[in-house]
């Protein structure tokens, strides 16, 4: 991969012309009256599989209205529509419904939001994940005084939490009770003993489907196996409570956002909006995103249903900043250069039959990490060296944290685990590692700083953020973790900012001392 050229976030003032409804969606506007396409043939429709879509439509009621009578008849169904930000959810089997609703007035943009059927994962992990046994705790236990007398049975092993200064953060302050992070995810498990103590059940819910259901217990993960979201919150808040492990930010609120599908685990466009939205509109403060939106590794420009999702996806971010949220994302686990002109996307989509191509990542995006105001995190080891997964770009990179690394094995620690301990559903615990273990660090310090400076803003935040991080600067000699004597990627930037770290590695000390 070539890094011709280095690239901002392309701040999405992007080639969108819709400017991404950052404006749009909230100017009123007047619908006007124009024809609908006649609707598919009764044969034709009962052959189309239902697709669910994203309508981005001006935000007025008059052209709300007018947009819900077109996707009726257009033989579509309106799932929820969010009036704020202009984006409505509709299912529709009529395989011209896309085409169909981007010719109403006051529509800006519409597509489907998957390439298979609806029926009855994209995180940021890499590998899978290594439980601890019973005799494996119990060992640890008895060596947690390694870890000193204050601290947690597991945390002799917890490495990252020293390398950021968090296990001394939290003797100064461990975070406040009015400051929620919400865990967009698989769903959390809030019956765990470290996370129970610590969960916001008032802010919490299931968005599956992109209606919010905050029936209790809704946010809890489908399966045992639907475990990463419950791994992210016991990062960023696991109690210290004398039972396990320490989170970040221990004194902080977690909140459960559940957006995977139950059978596909899946993280589909609609559920990620209702996700954003509800997380401003219950006044969380903080959004960890550990993921990428799928079905699409990135979302290009030039396609339409494509930039219907990065349009509403987007949306429903910018109005979470509006309403005082910082959004947190991990880069990604692909090793791919985000500053490059070129990128080899071989996965999408990944909900039906992947198709290669070559995308350029200043016109196709990863959602919601490339999204404008998104703190994007790389992932660092031990060693504070780039994590040999973790996707990378100067001008892309914000901010980079513990997200652990294989090949990178620490010296003090029980273990000689370079991976990330953290809680699991079912009260257990287990090593996980990837940009989905780097961002809730980088949250759990926000938190910290939201905590330390009550009244900042999200842009305040992200500004706190970069300026406390410690950047080690690109490395000195060629990048080679895996020892292979191959160069895996090359760091452009110098000591403030740079493609592998971008402002630096985020410090849980400065965060409340500062």
């Amino acid at each position: 991969m070539a890094h011709l050229r280095s690239r901002r976030r392309i701040a999405l003032t992007v080639p969108l012309g819709i400017a991404l409804a950052a404006s749009v969606g909230f100017a009123p506007g007047i619908a006007t009256a124009a024809p609908v396409d006649a609707p598919a043939t009764a044969s034709a429709k009962a052959e189309a599989p239902k697709l669910a879509y994203v309508v981005n439509t001006r935000t007025d009621s008059k052209t709300i209205a007018y947009v819900k009578k077109a996707i009726a008849k257009a033989d579509g169904t309106v799932v929820v529509a969010y009036p704020k930000i202009g984006v409505i959810v509709a299912h529709s089997a009529n395989p011209d419904f896309g085409k169909q609703l981007r010719k109403v007035k006051g529509v800006q943009s519409a597509g489907a939001t998957r390439t298979s059927p609806l029926t009855a994962a994209g995180t940021t992990e890499e590998g899978a994940p290594t439980l601890l046994s019973k005799s494996d705790a119990k060992s640890l236990k008895a060596q947690a005084g390694q870890a000193g007398p204050d601290a947690e049975p597991l945390e002799a092993d917890q490495w990252d939490l020293r390398a950021i200064g968090a296990d001394k953060a939290a003797k100064i302050n461990p975070g406040s009770k009015k400051v929620t992070v919400g865990v967009i995810d698989t769903g959390v498990d809030d019956t765990h003993p470290d996370l129970a103590p610590n969960f916001s059940a008032s802010q919490s819910a299931n968005c599956v489907g992109g209606k919010a259901d905050t029936s209790p217990g809704a946010w809890r993960p489908e399966k045992k196996e639907h475990y990463h979201g419950t791994h992210v919150a016991g990062e960023i808040a696991a109690a210290r409570n004398g039972v396990g492990v320490a989170g970040v930010a221990p004194g902080v609120k977690v909140a459960g956002i559940k957006v995977a599908d139950p059978v596909s685990e899946l993280f589909f466009p609609e559920s990620v909006v209702c996700a954003f939205v509800f997380a401003a509109d219950k006044g969380i403060e903080i959004t960890n995103n550990s993921y990428y939106v799928d079905p699409w590794l990135y979302n290009c420009m030039d396609d339409p249903d494509q930039r219907a999702i990065v349009d509403a996806v987007n949306r429903a971010q910018l109005y979470a900043q509006r309403k005082g949220t910082l959004n947190l994302a991990s880069a990604g686990n692909s090793n791919h250069d985000l500053a490059s002109d070129e990128i080899l996307d071989d996965s999408s989509p990944d909900d039906s039959t992947p198709v290669p191509r070559t995308i350029d990542p200043s016109e196709c995006f990863d959602l919601p990490t490339q999204l404008p105001g998104v703190v994007t995190v790389s992932a660092t080891g031990v060693k504070d060296l780039k994590s040999y997964y973790s996707t990378y770009g100067k001008g892309v990179i914000d901010v980079a944290a513990p997200g652990g690394d294989k090949y990178q094995i620490p010296a003090d620690t029980p273990s000689k685990n370079g991976r990330i301990l953290s809680t699991m559903p079912g009260n257990e615990y287990a090593w996980l590692q990837g940009t989905s273990m780097a961002s809730p660090h980088a949250s759990g310090v926000a938190a910290l700083l939201k905590s330390t400076h009550p009244k900042a803003s999200p842009a305040e935040l992200q500004r706190l953020l970069k300026k406390q991080a410690d950047n080690p600067g690109c490395p000195t000699e060629p990048y080679d973790p895996d020892g292979d004597g191959k160069v895996d990627a090359v760091c452009e930037g110098g000591k403030n900012k740079n493609g592998f770290y971008g402002s630096g590695i985020v410090d849980a000390l400065d965060a409340v001392k500062k």
